[in-house]
């Protein structure tokens, strides 16, 4: 059946509460959205930011007398606000398996030349290359984004065989999980989030890597064992307050590789491990850059 889609304007400080609102007023499903193209680069931890213009948006079952849904959302909240409600916009939207078109925009992805990321529900390209298998469902990372993207391209170009791999703020795991593929020997994962180490142990199970061969830490229980190759992914300001961190971890002549880094930040990120690391130039995509760079001797 078709739906009634209602979009609203709403400001960081009220969009929650219209949520709830549309919720309460039967809507199957609540969405927000940038409504003025912002980025939202580095939030504080622990909190989740909205833009500074949001559009909410509600789905309810088609069938309904929308002039009466929408007058008594409005009044709803006004009696909550003592507000005036933003316009409301009023479309009729196809039905369709949402969750199949989703899937169906997913595709195989090839980085460098020995390198796939497979969607868990497609075939593998090419049988012979290093083909990761991922469900984006759980997945905090899936490749497409240009820091990530980044990564990959450098990995695939890489001679992996036998080395020792630390994963900063591994996520979903793919760094760490890619190099395994693509010949290392062991991969430490590191993420603050418990649910980042449980979606890089369920890829590393879908892409039957063997348990020995990955370990993954909260940050305070990670061992202090030097790694031959160091990948952190993570953002521009958490990058700088680790640098001593992460050079104690990479082993003398041993590969940095740091992304998440907008280009107006590298050359902060930069000298921040100068003190440790030769630094190569930096490689761009988009308004993003990825930094590496070796390990002089202690």
């Amino acid at each position: 059946m078709p739906w009634i889609q209602l979009q609203i304007p709403a400001d960081p400080d009220n969009a929650d509460q219209l949520e709830d609102l549309l919720m309460e007023m039967g809507a199957e499903a609540v969405s927000m959205e940038d409504a003025a193209d912002q980025p939202l680069y580095e939030p504080d931890l622990g909190t989740t930011p909205l833009w500074q213009q949001t559009t909410v948006t509600g789905l309810f079952p088609a069938g309904q007398d929308t002039e009466r849904l929408c007058a008594g959302l409005q009044n709803a909240w006004h009696q909550q606000t003592q507000q005036l409600l933003g316009e409301i916009d009023v479309t009729l939207v196809e039905d369709k398996d949402w969750e199949r078109a989703w899937m169906d925009d997913f595709k195989p992805l090839r980085f460098g030349e020995r390198l796939w990321i497979v969607p868990s529900w497609h075939d593998a390209p090419d049988p012979d290359a290093a083909n990761l298998m991922l469900d984006p469902g759980l997945a905090f990372g899936t490749g497409t984004h240009p820091t990530t993207a980044l990564c990959l391209e450098w990995l695939d170009g890489q001679p992996m065989e036998h080395r020792q791999v630390i994963d900063y703020g591994c996520g979903s795991g793919i760094l760490g999980l890619a190099t395994l593929l693509l010949g290392a020997r062991h991969v430490t994962g590191v993420d603050i989030d418990p649910q980042a180490l449980e979606a890089s142990r369920e890829n590393a199970r879908r892409n039957g890597v063997e348990q020995s061969r990955l370990d993954l830490y909260l940050p305070e229980q990670a061992p202090d064992e030097p790694a031959d190759l160091m990948l952190a992914n993570i953002l521009a300001q958490p990058l700088i307050g680790l640098a001593p961190k992460l050079a104690t971890l990479t082993r003398t002549g041993g590969d940095l590789v740091l992304s998440g880094i907008l280009f107006n930040q590298a050359r902060d990120v930069m000298e921040a491990y100068e003190p440790w690391f030769d630094m190569d130039e930096p490689a761009q995509l988009d308004d993003w850059i990825r930094l590496t760079g070796r390990r002089r001797s202690r």
